[in-house]
């Protein structure tokens, strides 16, 4: 494990600008577990942004006016290498250095939001539109074009995967973390960065692996794809990695700020933008439920609380709130 500090600004310097903590390793279990381990432990967020120029968490408007909605802190774990990395239903996300994007954003919210079934669904879709603003900027910026000359529309598979040109090109993993008294938990009342939150927080860690230059031969599944197969010409693997995480944290902090002013407002905006991208539906899918059994059939709706609406094929209607969808 490599101690985070100079290589961090030297590998991650637009990710550096964007977030108020980066902490970069050579090698690592998981992102995920390191970042639930700073939230969990109390060692961050600790008294607020370290980047200068962060965005202002006391609510006040920056030039003078009406008060503005707080802008949670975010936090940045990146890994070249994961020897223990994990996705949703305890998965393993194997990776190789310079081949993969490993990185996790932990942030603080409202625990009002995180805990809400009518809008909590829709963080972890959040994530997944922050990280096509973040692959598409970064394509554009990068001057990466279309290879191939075919289609190659950027997708959400319900309720975790990023896809690309119809095949998978990464998964989100989303988790909450308790908070200690010391960091802001429950007997901590009023704690928040810059003391705007009403209510006690939580900690939301978003971890996102994007498979970015794995060779065609080498990918982990028939149905996986590597973005470097459809978009060039790509920088090198750590310039892309830091173009995508620095626009993937600007894009998930305006959209969570979002979600702290208004939540049902920002759920229904979610709701409308992830029906647009979303792959799922309209496929015929096999739905393998958290809690056992599965449902085959067609994806019908997106609803409302995110959750996914099944039409089985005896004609009964099945609503899938977690679990893994499969396409047949």
């Amino acid at each position: 494990m490599t101690a985070p500090g100079r290589d961090a600004r030297d590998r991650l310097p637009r990710t550096c600008a964007a977030a108020d903590t980066v902490l970069w390793f050579a090698a690592v279990d998981s992102t995920n577990t390191v970042a639930h381990r700073m939230l969990a432990d109390g060692t961050w967020p600790a008294g607020g942004a370290n980047r200068a120029g962060a965005a202002r968490r006391d609510g006040t408007a920056a030039r003078g006016g009406a008060a503005a909605p707080p802008a949670p802190p975010m936090a940045v774990v990146v890994a070249d290498e994961q020897t223990a990395g994990r996705g949703r239903l305890g998965r393993q996300w194997v990776s190789r250095p310079g081949e993969s994007s490993m990185v996790s954003y932990a942030t603080v919210l409202p625990a009002r939001i995180a805990t809400d079934p009518q809008v909590n669904g829709w963080l972890q879709m959040t994530a997944g539109l922050a990280t096509l603003d973040a692959l598409r900027g970064a394509c554009r910026d990068a001057g990466a074009a279309v290879l191939h000359g075919g289609p190659c529309g950027m997708a959400l598979k319900w309720p975790n995967d990023v896809f690309c040109h119809d095949h998978k090109l990464g998964g989100i993993l989303a988790e909450l973390v308790a908070l200690p008294p010391a960091a802001g938990g429950p007997d901590a009342p009023g704690w928040s960065p810059g003391g705007a939150f009403d209510g006690p927080p939580i900690g939301v860690v978003f971890g996102v692996g994007l498979n970015l230059g794995i060779p065609a031969d080498r990918l982990p599944t028939p149905l996986s794809t590597s973005l470097q197969l459809h978009r060039g010409p790509l920088p090198e693997p750590d310039a892309m990695r830091d173009m995508i995480a620095a626009r993937t944290a600007a894009s998930l902090r305006a959209r969570l700020v979002a979600f702290i002013a208004d939540p049902r407002e920002a759920a229904r905006r979610a709701h409308e933008e992830t029906r647009a991208v979303c792959w799922t539906l309209g496929r015929r899918v096999e739905a393998r439920l958290a809690e056992g059994g599965t449902v085959r059939g067609e994806a019908l709706e997106l609803n409302p609380d995110a959750s996914l609406t099944v039409l089985a094929d005896d004609g009964a209607r099945h609503i899938v709130h977690t679990g893994d969808v499969g396409v047949l």
